[in-house]
């Protein structure tokens, strides 16, 4: 008993030494069951650390997948807006359809060759602007506005020594010049004009004739094709089908390396 009382009087004061050592330590470490205390302290701290640290994971992945789903989704459109650009597009359709169904279909021309190849030319060399060359690779556009003052357009043309290509087309748009006008391109120029006009027509082989490309402006009278004014005087007339322009073509474009020295006229008729 004596020994035991001796031991525990020593254990008592080495743990005092011990505690005096460290002044950062408190008596609460000083547990009848150490080893107890640090397992269970260490256990439960390290649980909740885990938990912990296992919601801040989870929630930073929800943080990133929201993210991610506000930047995948589409931005809504604002009521009305897009609305102005179909209204426009839908009034456009609208606007050509109905244009396209006032265009009465266009009569065939009239037409007509005469021998008197020379009197033609002859008389055409008195007056202005009457001959002209269409150089090779040209297109020769002859623009003649309808005026309320005839009812009928009317043309004669003849050339030197060689063929050359003709056709007619209308244009439906209104009207704003009443002149006579002339306008010279090369071929590919001339498809650049048409289709400015929204109305592209092909020049298509005019050993064959042109091919039409419907459109709502623009209407085939007479297509392109070769003719034998070198031979004998070619002329005719058409109705005006209402207002507009008729496009008279006059096309050397298939001539690598002949000029056509050209005489025509174009009047209008009642």
């Amino acid at each position: 008993m004596e020994g035991l009382e001796a031991s525990s009087e020593l254990q008592s004061r080495l743990s005092s030494l011990s505690f005096s050592s460290f002044p950062g330590v408190t008596s609460k470490q000083s547990d009848t069951r150490p080893l107890d205390r640090l397992q269970n302290t260490d256990l439960s701290q390290s649980c909740t650390e885990s938990k912990n640290q296992a919601e801040m994971d989870e929630n930073k992945e929800d943080s990133v997948q929201h993210s991610e789903g506000n930047e995948e989704a589409p931005a809504e459109r604002a009521p009305g807006e897009g609305d102005e650009e179909e209204n426009n597009s839908a009034g456009s359709c609208q606007l050509s359809a109905e244009m396209k169904a006032q265009m009465p279909p266009l009569k065939p021309p009239t037409t007509w060759t005469s021998a008197a190849l020379k009197e033609l030319k002859a008389k055409l060399r008195t007056e202005d602007d009457s001959v002209v060359t269409v150089y090779r690779g040209d297109i020769m556009t002859v623009h003649v506005p309808t005026v309320p003052e005839a009812k009928k357009v009317c043309w004669e043309f003849a050339t030197d020594g060689y063929d050359i290509g003709f056709g007619i087309y209308f244009d439906w748009s209104p009207v704003t010049s009443r002149s006579i006008t002339v306008h010279i391109s090369e071929s590919s120029d001339d498809e650049e004009e048409e289709e400015e006009l929204e109305a592209p027509v092909g020049n298509g082989d005019v050993e064959k004739g042109s091919k039409t490309q419907t459109n709502s402006n623009l209407a085939e009278v007479l297509p392109v094709y070769r003719q034998d004014s070198h031979v004998s005087v070619q002329g005719g007339s058409h109705d005006f089908p209402g207002e507009g322009t008729y496009l008279l073509k006059f096309d050397n474009s298939y001539s690598l390396w002949r000029n056509k020295t050209l005489y025509y006229r174009v009047y209008y008729s009642a």
